[in-house]
């Protein structure tokens, strides 16, 4: 089978400008380890934090699996979390329980985005069913809103260690779904894949993180399946 590039996820240069910011900024790590573009913006953030799991040939190690590697990772995400936006870079630490929680996080938004690209509905109870407290099993994060000096209003993350990048991650995806891209950002269908990548085809109907590596190696496969069904 003829490999056919794939031109709305492959990345361009990890080393050009945000296409939100203008930044020219480095890679982020977990994302860079497979070779694809970053989303724009703090979206990054929310795509490299996807992106730590262990996915991709060869196979690429878990970076929230101990207090070592997670810490490096929180200290680089916040970095360019700072260059991407332009905002101070926040200090962020670790502990054992907050890497607990930020793993269980992780997997929150993975199963999230894994029902959203099946159509599952989002039900919302009304405010009035949830005075004074969000429903079990919702991931909550404080946040407040400030207004600058030319009258824009910004969502200013709050909190410390894994609860403040759980409100930066947080606050990225409510950003990214009034600017009407959350929808592009996605992980890989390939059930032994699963990295996420932003989908820049013009009609968002991407459905591996590289065509290459995944979408010919799955439509491979199906393709022998259903020869062997024949014979």
């Amino acid at each position: 089978m003829r490999s056919v590039p794939d031109r709305t996820t492959e990345p361009n240069r990890t080393t050009e400008p945000d296409r939100t910011t203008g930044v020219v900024s480095a890679p982020w790590v977990a994302t860079a380890r497979y070779d694809i573009d970053p989303a724009p913006g703090s979206l990054g953030l929310v795509q490299d934090l996807l992106n730590t799991i262990s996915a991709g040939v060869p196979r690429q190690p878990d970076l929230l699996d101990d207090p070592t590697s997670a810490t490096a990772w929180a200290h680089d995400a916040a970095s360019r979390w700072s260059t991407a936006t332009g905002r101070p870079a926040p200090e962020v630490t670790l502990d054992d329980a907050g890497l607990q929680a930020l793993r269980s996080f992780r997997d929150e938004l993975r199963e999230a985005s894994d029902a959203r690209l099946r159509g599952t509905p989002d039900v919302e109870p009304l405010v009035s069913e949830v005075p004074d407290r969000a429903p079990s099993g919702w991931r909550t994060a404080g946040a407040t809103l400030r207004v600058g000096r030319n009258g824009s209003v910004h969502l200013d993350p709050a909190g410390a260690g894994a609860d403040l990048l759980i409100s930066l991650v947080l606050a990225a995806l409510f950003e990214a779904q009034l600017a009407g891209v959350r929808r592009r950002l996605k992980t890989c269908r390939n059930p032994r894949c699963g990295v996420a990548f932003y989908d820049r085809s013009n009609n968002n109907s991407g459905a591996w993180h590289s065509v290459r590596v995944c979408g010919n190696a799955v439509n491979l496969r199906a393709h022998r399946a259903r020869r062997r069904q024949v014979d």
